[in-house]
């Protein structure tokens, strides 16, 4: 039995919550440009669960913007997915499931071009969502009556204006467009290039006004690991648990954070947002950018090689180790927290670092350390390194548990290149693949077999860091005899039980 509208009285899972019949009849309030599991698991996941409450009262049509693959899978399931929320909250684990009905159809922007632009002109619309990743948000020489325009600024110009025309560019008829790509300024910059396209295509200046006055562009930051699909094993037991098949289904963990950058009409129009705590509509989202930068994504990159170095692999099962656990906490609480380069209290810090600590913990999730070292110098400099030099505004001690990431980061580095044009590092035997745009200024001062210079070399490159690290009092020792410390002896031991004493 495949799961859908009409199936939908035959499932009896316990605890499973299915939509009610009048959730389908609701119009049609969202675009939404990308189909992938994180729009599903955060911005669609918040619409259900406030069309529950009667909040919203709007479905998302969707655009799948690439011709590869195809809408069949939710045509099969009248656009039905199961939801699997999964993690720690609190300090207790939490498991449910959700029957997801937000999404009303998914249409592809290559051959439902026309059906996109009609739905455009509806009086319903009212939100615009993405998630076409980075690369999406950028300027192409697009022309916008192409069927359809190639890039995503394109397209999203296309439908903007052909809703002018339709409303004779009417005040109030414009929309709240929310990007949720992961870049500083998501929404300025998309609206930069979406003015800038509408110039090249030499569209009339009262539709330029329109643009400007009548649509708001949201910056916002989301934040929620949703893995994806589940494995061919995992789909297999849930479905035998279910007794329907989902071809759809997805896992997230339990935390979920939306920041939208808005005024109090954005507020209006995105009326879901009281359903959920996790979603937050303020006028500057930058703090909710730095906890999730530094105290998150900074700690996972602090503590990546250590946690690699001493045979750990997924995030899981390096905070199953109880001195790790230790380590990287101390790590959070005591190092990055009080270093934070925004003017944010240590509490709210502090409550926000609990939180990540809850998701490291999560037992549904397998986060490989091996991903998490991709870009591993680009990550260390945007992250690390503005708090490194923070902490030295107020201290004149090198920070111990960030000088052994740093150093367990230089070991991690050392690498030879293949044939292949690959970079590889060996630990212990094992071999790793290094996955970095500097990967070769890395191997070439490892070529040098005394620690000494390869620390001197490396920490004085102001083109990895933006700084002579050098210069910072008593880091380059200290960073230089955690590495001589690991490169002797490198145990579980020696990593942990000295950066916690």
């Amino acid at each position: 039995m495949i799961l859908s509208r009409y199936n939908l009285n035959k499932i009896d899972v316990p605890g499973l919550a299915l939509p009610g019949g009048q959730l389908f009849e609701l119009p049609e309030k969202v675009l939404q440009f990308g189909t992938g599991v994180l729009l599903r698991g955060l911005p669609d996941y918040y619409i259900d669960k406030a069309n529950r409450q009667g909040l919203f009262n709007g479905r998302v049509v969707v655009v799948k913007s690439t011709d590869t693959g195809s809408t069949t899978e939710f045509d099969r399931q009248d656009s039905l997915y199961t939801l699997h929320l999964k993690g720690i909250e609190d300090g207790r684990q939490v498991n449910e499931q959700i029957v997801c009905s937000a999404i009303s159809r998914v249409l592809t922007a290559g051959s439902d071009w026309q059906k996109i632009l009609d739905f455009a002109k509806s009086a319903d619309l009212q939100v615009v969502i993405s998630n076409t990743t980075e690369v999406g948000i950028q300027l192409v020489q697009d022309d916008i009556r192409q069927y359809p325009p190639v890039s995503y600024p394109g397209k999203l110009l296309a439908v903007l204006y052909e809703r002018y025309k339709a409303f004779n560019g009417k005040k109030g008829t414009g929309l709240v467009i929310v990007p949720t790509e992961l870049i500083v300024d998501n929404g300025k910059k998309l609206e930069s290039i979406v003015l800038e396209l509408a110039h090249l295509n030499k569209l009339e200046p009262a539709f330029m006004d329109w643009l400007e006055e009548d649509n708001y562009f949201c910056n916002s930051l989301v934040d929620r690991i949703v893995p994806g699909a589940p494995s061919a094993t995992l789909a297999q037991e849930l479905t035998a648990q279910s007794g329907y098949e989902d071809n759809l289904r997805i896992i997230s963990e339990i935390y979920s954070l939306w920041a939208i950058e808005g005024n109090e009409h954005v507020k209006s129009v995105l009326s879901f947002a009281p359903a959920d705590k996790g979603v937050v509509i303020v006028s500057d989202i930058e703090v909710y950018r730095e906890l999730k930068l530094r105290l998150l994504n900074g700690t996972h990159t602090l503590s990546c090689a250590v946690a690699y170095l001493s045979g750990f692999r997924t995030v899981k099962e390096a905070m199953d180790d109880a001195d790790f656990s230790k380590l990287i906490t101390r790590l959070m609480i005591d190092e990055v927290a009080p270093a934070l380069p925004y003017d944010i209290d240590l509490e709210t810090a502090t409550d926000f670092a609990n939180k990540v600590l809850d998701r490291f913990r999560n037992p549904f999730i397998e986060h490989q350390w091996i991903s998490i070292s991709a870009q591993y110098s680009s990550k260390m400099k945007m992250r690390v390194i503005p708090i490194l030099l923070n902490h030295y505004k107020t201290n004149l001690q090198a920070p111990k548990c960030l000088v052994l990431g740093f150093a367990a980061f230089l070991r991690f580095m050392k690498c030879q290149k293949q044939a292949d044009g690959k970079f590889t590092g060996n630990y212990n035997g094992h071999e790793y693949v290094i996955t970095d745009s500097q990967a070769e200024v890395f191997c070439n001062a490892w070529q040098n077999t005394d620690a000494h210079e390869v620390v001197n070399s490396l920490l004085s490159q102001k083109e990895l860091w933006g700084f002579d690290l050098n210069q910072l009092p008593g880091f380059r020792n200290a960073v230089l005899n955690e590495l001589l410390k690991i490169m002797e002896q490198g145990t579980h031991e020696l990593f942990f039980k000295e950066a916690i004493l």
